[in-house]
């Protein structure tokens, strides 16, 4: 961690270091821009350029949370193939409970506290809020935690072919599903007054376009 805080200019250093909770890390994320981009940029460079989206933003989050003491683990929400994006969370544990941090377009999207028993608890917090703009709830599946610091060889922190390379490994890993096909087939859209709702502080131009 002190090389890496090396990297980093004196103003993006205090900052850094003065994520001192999985909450502080979560109003840094909420502080800074959503940018729906398919740039991933490393941690490094996203505290440089001051923008991110959930899987950049998951990346610093698991760093911070590193420098505080927990294993650095992301985890993937997994939407209905081609009706949604996915949704990536940096996940902790405390005293034996799962909690999340996440950076959103969606204000439904970003911070649990530590209070789940299990992933799949956790998962499922996000379900009614987890919807594209037809009102679909889309959340189909999880991933199993993926450790970052396997990876440090590689330097996905700072380097952006290092940071590409863990990417790739992150989203060729496959998914535990949430809800069954008859499940599925069952949902019914997301009520109007919800879906206003869960629209608040949204940019509707960095929503998931379908191509």
């Amino acid at each position: 961690m002190p090389a890496l805080e090396d990297l980093l200019d004196p103003q993006n250093r205090a900052i850094f270091q003065s994520l001192d909770s999985p909450l502080a890390i979560q109003a840094y994320l909420d502080s800074i821009p959503y940018m729906g981009e398919d740039l991933n940029r490393p941690p490094v460079r996203v505290m440089q350029d001051r923008q991110c989206h959930c899987l950049d933003g998951g990346f610093l989050a698991a760093l911070a949370l590193r420098r505080l003491g927990y294993a650095p683990l992301l985890v993937d929400l997994v939407p209905e193939s081609g009706a949604d994006d996915d949704h990536v969370l940096a996940v902790y544990k405390i005293n034996g409970f799962w909690g999340a941090i996440a950076k959103s377009n969606y204000p439904g999207l970003r911070y649990r506290e530590p209070i789940h028993r299990s992933l799949r608890e956790l998962a499922m917090t996000y379900f009614d809020a987890f919807f594209n703009m037809e009102r679909v709830r889309t959340l189909r599946g999880y991933t199993r935690p993926f450790n970052l610091a396997q990876f440090d060889r590689i330097r996905w922190m700072d380097d952006q072919t290092g940071n590409d390379r863990v990417v790739e490994r992150f989203y060729a890993r496959p998914f535990t599903p949430l809800i069954t096909p008859a499940q599925t087939q069952a949902l019914v859209l997301l009520d109007e007054r919800s879906f206003q709702a869960n629209l608040y502080g949204v940019n509707v131009n960095e929503t998931f376009k379908s191509h």
